[in-house]
């Protein structure tokens, strides 16, 4: 790609061969685990920014590992219903791609300044007595809120199990979502991912991609028409459900090539059938065992399959309802993969791929969210 448009040699080359386990990851100031983490934080996330759970993931790690328990219990965390960086674009009626999520301001100066002057200027102005270790905003029920945790310490984790009678293919099919524990009886849906037309991104969580996406929560009705998104939603909650916290998600997938990716998509369902996204995640199968091999697919062999953990605080008002989409693509959101087991970045030509995704009582696809048994009063509910 460098090459095609004459760029600037640099770093890009290297970074892209390299295996997630190359030693090159270490160099460079990025930041391990086994690194210490030595001061007290102010962390600004975002709900539409890129990297916001495994942001969340390394404020949990300094808050659990941090040697100095003064630097341990002095994290705190701000996440805002906005894009990467966007704090401040917050207004009375905060539009984050196409969704009204209501009065979403915040006084950031007022916390910048007196955390400073704290830390810095030594004055003893009570920031850290009065102010929430997390201070999130709840989409859907537009209103800050505040834990002493993330996910906040009253969340309990919730499993819905994927449903089909075998054809969830689009919107117009049969997924479902319960919580009723599956049967023996196994109902695949399967469908067909070509590299060469792959599910196109429509909005998103995105920083930095040069205008080729527009971030944010768009409504996906439209993307749903196609036969290789599978969609699997809840009925209609009778009253709200808060979910806020740490989605973990487990498909058990086949496919008849030996690699290929799973994406999963979160949304939220209005009852004249608005669904806006809310967090996306993504799996290359070949890395199910850990980043530090590769381990392709045998064709038609049953795989477990957990993908890295989407984040949001999203309150779902009577009538809506939870949804999730599967498919193999999100581009250009994330690489294709071209289904070889090669290295994709080097190669022209891609494999289809006939991916199939499980749901029985030996294959309990599911999703686990973090729901939360309150009232959430809303501010304005679009």
């Amino acid at each position: 790609m460098m090459k095609n448009v004459d760029g600037p040699k640099g770093i890009y080359e290297k970074m892209i061969r390299r295996k997630p386990n190359d030693s090159g990851w270490h160099k460079g100031g990025l930041y391990h685990d086994n690194m210490p983490f030595g001061v007290p934080s102010l962390w600004f996330m975002s709900w539409y920014d890129v990297s916001t759970g495994p942001n969340l993931a390394l404020f949990n790690h300094a808050r659990k590992n941090a040697a100095d328990p003064e630097v341990a219990n002095n994290q705190f965390v701000v996440i805002a219903p906005t894009l990467h960086c966007g704090f401040r674009n917050a207004t009375e009626q905060t539009i984050v791609g196409e969704r009204n999520v209501g009065d979403a301001r915040f006084d950031y100066d007022g916390l910048i300044y007196g955390w400073f002057d704290y830390w810095l200027k030594g004055k003893d102005n009570g920031i850290l007595e009065k102010t929430p270790k997390v201070q999130y905003y709840t989409m859907g029920a537009n209103t800050w809120q505040s834990s002493k945790t993330w996910p906040p310490e009253d969340a309990k984790m919730v499993t819905y199990y994927l449903a089909s009678r075998g054809k969830a293919n689009s919107v117009m099919g049969n997924g479902m979502l319960s919580t009723k524990a599956p049967g023996p009886q196994d109902h695949p849906d399967t469908f067909i991912y070509d590299p060469a037309f792959p599910v196109p991104s429509y909005g998103g969580n995105i920083c930095c991609v040069g205008n080729a996406i527009q971030g944010g929560s768009f409504d996906q009705r439209q993307m749903e028409t196609r036969n290789d998104i599978l969609v699997y939603s809840t009925d209609a909650f009778e009253t709200g459900v808060e979910v806020s916290g740490t989605i973990e998600i487990t498909l058990y997938v086949s496919s008849n090539v030996k690699d290929t990716d799973f994406t999963v998509k979160l949304l939220d369902v209005y009852p004249d059938e608005r669904a806006y996204n809310l967090d996306e995640t993504i799996q290359r199968a070949r890395y199910r065992e850990g980043y530090d091999k590769e381990v392709f697919m045998e064709s038609g062999k049953v795989y477990k399959l957990s993908l890295s953990p989407m984040s949001t605080s999203n309150y779902f008002a009577a009538g809506h309802r939870i949804r999730i989409e599967v498919s193999s693509s999100n581009f250009p959101r994330f690489t294709r993969n071209l289904n070889t087991g090669g290295n994709n970045y080097d190669e022209t030509e891609g494999v289809v791929a006939h991916n199939t995704v499980h749901h029985s009582a030996a294959y309990p696809s599911q999703i686990r969210l973090p729901i939360l048994n309150r009232s959430t009063k809303s501010k304005k509910k679009n």
